[in-house]
């Protein structure tokens, strides 16, 4: 099966560098800063991005992080290294357990992957009670309620151990506490239940689910037992200069009407929301006068009516006649029966929401804020195509075509929400790519991109006309007025001109061509063609493909092409000016002050954009080497250059090579180009010899492995006798590579340990001196160079963070594209190994279920025959990584977790932060550091425009506010602790803010705190001179995901399933430890119930330096 093609961007619209993802890095910061690029992969960045789809989570086998090679025992002391650079950190003795264990149980060595359980078999047995508990009420940090006992760890296989209920009272109080959420909560918002045990229900909730069916998808927590509160807002930032924003948000006066919510039930059931809409519809229009009261409902498409006041009656059925479509043969249209039963259900209630906007109500009343949209969806159902939360048509803007018999539609997005001002409409501009509906033959040739009149199909050919078909509804052409519709369901294996089928009940044949001739006079011109196949698989109707036309309307939500992309996002590009004018117009256009739904049901929006008070915060001074003639910096605009400056700590490359895959590009070429990029890396401060190992090699891209090793091992041949190690490998690549650039990461890294860096054949020729200092960047940190701190890291001055050591985390997980049913998701861990520096930061990387959001390997613990249970996962190898590195254990956490929508918030946070305790308690009983959780988000509609777009001292080049714009009031949460930030310049199109929320903080920051630190994280991003959209650490989980997409073996990265079969039958390699070969959850395929793969073990040496960049 072919690789799958790079061709992921972060939907960021951020400012960072983006010179291709093959590392070839622009100049500083090309492309990027896309406002409203769609959630499709898009091509080109560094920054390169995985999808992250908000589905709810499948359970996952929960498996090995690659090349986790700690061992894996309870203590931090540091025992002998194995392997030569690698080896890992192994239980030192430490206090007794209470679990009975010996200390010699305690003292282990584990080789560098897991000892995953015997494939086969039973699940392990549950882990002794207190294995890993640690004591409660032992933390006397002064912080209120006791320290957090002990949550066992989670025994693979088996049921997770249950924590006890008081042990999460303590919990829960603390809780309270950290978050500074007061004790007593206003008495609409107080359930009834203990919050303790409410708490542990959540916390059940996990569990069962992970004792639960193959392919359960976790439940959201229902309101009302969510006692763990988000922390509150703790008052709102005041550092800055201040400076009024707009923002797409349109204020909506809550309605004070009796909102009533009926259930409804239509007999035969349909599947299709048109059709409901369709009998509804009708409903309303006979009966709204008689029957309904006069009222206009509004209705889901689904079960759920709406009524502003109470209809005449408390359930009732109606009988409704749906007239079929003319089939244009002048024939009596055929009826279809339909019996409605209207039942009230319940009172939806405004009160609450009320209380909550006025912050006097914890949790948001989410089905008083479900009636409002669906109210306000419902006229812009009727008119537009429905995608999601958006609405798309021709009429609102011009029809373009995106290429392959694909065009993009002008939409826009709308969303309720509740905020600080109150409730708020939130509108955007968005564009996504449709089906033209062409007659199907016109849409395969341009699909191919030849006549195919010509030339009889091949496989590939049919390959990819089935893929792009599939479910696609057509019409037929040869029956005059009668349009009937269809679903493409496959291809025939057959040519038109041989399909036959049984016309009666003796098995008479009759062949396509001559039905079609005899029936409808149509003779079929291409009868060398396959058939469409439509209806079920048992009784398949064949169509040619000469008398079908794609229906109007349907979206593309499979994989778009790089040119389609390119396409698409030429199109959503639009400067804040413009965007700001069409968002505007489209409220305008909307007219909700003539909705009659609107007014049904007595909510007004605003027509102008809410203008809502932010800052500016200031850009951080950074450090760079004393020898160079700029020793620190101030950034302008968020940028700055490496002009007169050095590396603050210039890494070390004596032996590197060099091998060319590019035909186009010379030896003499390739070695000048070398021979520049080391002078460069010199001048920027590193050590760097300008002589390779061996001479620059030549080779075909598809002998790279075979050439990757047989180079490796003649310049190893050179070195080992002189104890040397290869410290590079600098690759020149063609522009267009296909799987070479991830087939050569995934040698280097797995295989070989030895970093590399690619540089494109383009740039190659070029050799820019920006391009070259980009590169040397990039280099740097991968040799464990440091490229700049902050002046204020290193004096000491940040709060919450120089005070005591202080590891921050980045995570994030990267599901495939949609239309990859089997695809694993990958999830990748960074933290911090430098403190009080905070710049550098080690990676891990594992694969888990498919769209599975909960990290499975934070925390896990695993059956040892000899050692018995083992804890182990990413957290723990990455704080005994940074012990390693510093030389202090970790007395604060910071944890920025990326790519969480707002329905998995409490699902990520239960399991997320209960495995971080876990990993932290397996170190040292007792050793539990405060934590603060922060959710960085990018997929969100939020955008902010200068309040004056031809201020200069207000927008940068690109027109976009100015980095370090951070907005905390008015469109933020009512009570929660969350922030706009836009940390970065724009270069081209509408900036989009990240939004941080945080949703666990013992740490107490303050908005200033917090805020300031996130901004000027974004200024120590390693691979520019720019600061950058998204936390850093983030950014980085983002990369290092991303990167090990290409760790995947072919049949797995791309879209076919892998039986349970073949991976039984693989060693769970990189340590499944329990559960992955068998006995563990299987992951939700579209085939069988396959095991999750592991994906291949990161070399030690790479791990330990910032490989993804």
């Amino acid at each position: 099966m072919v690789r799958k093609r790079r061709t992921e961007l972060p939907t960021a619209s951020s400012g960072e560098s983006s010179g291709s993802a093959q590392e070839a890095t622009g100049g500083n910061g090309s492309g990027g800063g896309r406002g409203s690029q769609p959630p499709v992969a898009a091509t080109g960045g560094n920054g390169s991005g995985g999808s992250r789809g908000s589905q709810p989570p499948a359970a996952a086998p929960q498996q090995g992080a690659t090349g986790m090679g700690f061992q894996g025992g309870r203590g931090w002391g540091p025992q002998s290294q194995q392997g030569g650079r690698g080896g890992g950190y192994s239980g030192g003795r430490g206090p007794p357990q209470r679990g009975g264990m010996t200390s010699q149980q305690q003292q282990f060595n584990v080789p560098t992957e897991y000892h995953g359980r015997s494939r086969g078999g039973a699940p392990p047995q549950q882990p002794p009670a207190a294995a890993a508990a640690y004591e409660p009420g032992s933390r006397s940090r002064g912080r209120g309620g006791g320290g957090r006992s002990g949550e066992q760890p989670v025994s693979h296989g088996g049921p997770p151990s249950k924590p006890s209920s008081s042990d999460l009272h303590q919990a829960t109080q603390e809780s309270y506490a950290a978050g500074g959420t007061p004790h007593h909560v206003p008495s609409e918002a107080s359930s009834s239940r203990p919050a303790a045990e409410s708490l542990t229900q959540q916390l059940q909730k996990v569990s069962i689910q992970q004792e639960g069916s193959p392919s359960q998808a976790i439940q959201p927590v229902a309101p009302s037992s969510k006692s763990m509160r988000f922390p509150l807002r703790p008052g709102k930032g005041i550092t800055g200069r201040k400076c009024i924003v707009k923002a797409n948000h349109f204020f909506a006066e809550l309605p004070d009407k009796d909102l009533h919510q009926y259930d409804v039930s239509i007999h035969p059931e349909v599947t299709s929301r048109g059709v409901n809409r369709a009998v509804m519809e009708q409903l309303v229009k006979l009966y709204r006068e008689s029957h309904l009261g006069k009222r206009l409902p509004a209705y889901d498409g689904r079960k759920s009516l709406y009524t502003a006041g109470p209809l005449p009656f408390i359930s009732k059925e109606f009988k409704i006649i749906l007239a079929d479509e003319d089939d244009g043969t002048g024939a009596p249209r055929r009826d279809r029966d339909f019996k409605v039963v209207i039942k009230l259900a319940a009172r939806a209630d405004l009160h609450h929401l009320g209380m909550f906007l006025q912050g006097r109500q914890a949790d948001a009343p989410q089905e008083a804020l479900q009636v409002l949209d669906i109210v306000l969806r419902e006229l812009p159902t009727t008119r537009y195509c429905p995608v999601g939360r958006s609405f798309y048509s021709p009429a609102l803007g011009r029809r373009q075509p995106l290429g392959e018999g694909l065009e993009s539609w002008r939409g826009f997005y709308q969303s309720i929400r509740p905020t600080q001002m109150g409730l708020s409409l939130n509108i955007d501009m968005s564009s996504t790519a449709f089906i033209e509906p062409l007659p199907v033959i016109d849409f395969v040739t341009q699909l191919l991109s030849r006549d195919v009149s010509t030339r009889p199909l091949s496989d590939a050919d049919r390959v990819k006309i089935k893929k792009a078909l599939r479910g696609v509804k057509v019409e037929v052409t040869h029956r005059g007025n009668m349009r009937r519709k269809y679903r493409i369901s496959g291809l025939t294996s057959q040519a038109t001109r041989e399909l036959t089928f049984p016309v009666d009940d003796r098995g008479t044949m009759k062949s396509v061509v001559e039905y079609f001739y005899e029936t409808y006079g149509f003779v079929i011109q291409h009868s060398q063609w396959p058939c469409l196949q439509v209806g079920n698989q048992q009784r398949p109707n064949y169509l040619p493909m000469e008398v079908c036309k794609i229906v109007e309307g349907q979206r593309y939500s499979k994989r778009l092409n790089e040119r389609q992309i390119t396409a698409l996002l030429k199109v959503t590009c639009q400067r804040p000016h413009e965007r700001e004018l069409d968002i505007m117009q489209t409220v305008h256009h909307n007219a909700y002050h003539e909705d009659p739904y609107a007014k049904e049901f007595g909510i007004k929006i605003s027509e102008k954009l809410a203008s809502v008070e932010a800052r500016i915060l200031p850009a951080p001074w950074l450090k760079y080497h004393d020898t160079g003639r700029e020793k620190d910096c101030l950034p302008q605009v968020g940028q700055w250059n490496m002009m007169n400056k050095k590396m603050v700590n210039g890494g070390t490359v004596n032996n590197w090579i060099c091998i060319n895959f590019s035909r186009g590009v010379q030896e003499n070429i390739a070695r000048a180009f070398c021979h520049e990029l080391a002078q460069m890396c010199h001048i920027s401060g590193m050590a760097f010899n300008p002589e390779p190992v061996l001479p620059v090699y030549t080779a075909r891209p598809d002998q790279v492995e075979r050439v990757l090793k047989a180079r490796f091992h003649d310049a190893m041949t050179r070195l080992q006798p002189q104890g040397k190690e290869l410290d590079l490998l600098i690759v020149i690549l063609p522009d267009n590579n296909g799987s070479l650039y991830g087939d050569l990461k995934r040698i280097c890294e797995t295989d070989l340990g030895l970093v590399s860096q690619c540089c494109l054949h383009k740039h190659v020729y070029k050799m820019s001196k920006q391009y070259l200092a980009n590169v040397a960047l990039k280099i740097n940190v991968k040799v464990g160079g440091r490229n700049t701190v902050l002046v204020d890291a290193i004096s000491r001055r940040i709060p919450l963070v120089s005070d005591v050591p202080t590891i921050i985390f980045g995570a994030d997980v990267t599901h495939p594209h949609p239309g990859e049913d089997s695809s694993p998701s990958i999830a990748a861990v960074v933290a911090s190994q430098d403190w009080p520096e905070i710049t550098k930061y080690a990676g891990l990387v594992c694969a888990q279920a498919h769209r599975q959001e909960l990290i499975q390997d934070l925390f896990k613990t695993w059956q040892d025959p000899v050692r018995g249970t083992v804890a182990g996962g990413m957290i723990k190898e990455l704080l005994i990584s940074f012990r390693r590195a510093t030389g202090q254990k970790p007395q604060r956490i910071i944890f920025y977790r990326d790519g969480v929508s707002e329905g998995q918030f409490y699902q990520v946070l239960l399991y997320e932060l209960d495995a971080i305790r876990k990993a932290c308690a397996s170190l040292e009983p007792n050793y539990q550091p405060p934590v603060t959780f922060v959710v960085v988000q990018k997929r969100h509609h939020t955008r902010l425009f200068a309040n004056n777009h031809h201020d200069r001292n207000a927008v940068d080049k690109s027109g976009n506010i100015l980095p370090g714009t951070v907005v905390d009031s008015k469109i933020c949460h009512p009570t929660e602790f969350d922030f706009y930030l836009c940390s970065h310049a724009g270069i081209q199109g509408t900036s989009r803010p990240a939004h941080y929320h945080v949703l666990w903080d013992e740490n107490k920051f303050s908005a200033d705190g917090l805020q300031s630190l996130t901004n000027n994280l974004c200024y120590t991003y390693a691979r520019c001179t720019r600061s950058v959209s998204i936390v850093p650490p983030a950014y980085y989980a983002h990369l290092a995901a991303f990167r090990a997409r290409f760790y995947m073996e072919p049949e797995t990265s791309d879209s076919g399933s892998m039986t349970s079969g073949a991976a039984a039958g693989r060693g769970m390699g990189a340590g499944g430890g329990a559960g992955a070969g068998s006995g563990g959850r299987s992951t939700r395929v579209s085939a069988a119930n396959a095991a999750v793969r592991p994906l291949p073990a990161l070399k030690e040496n790479v791990k330990r330096v910032m490989f993804y960049c």
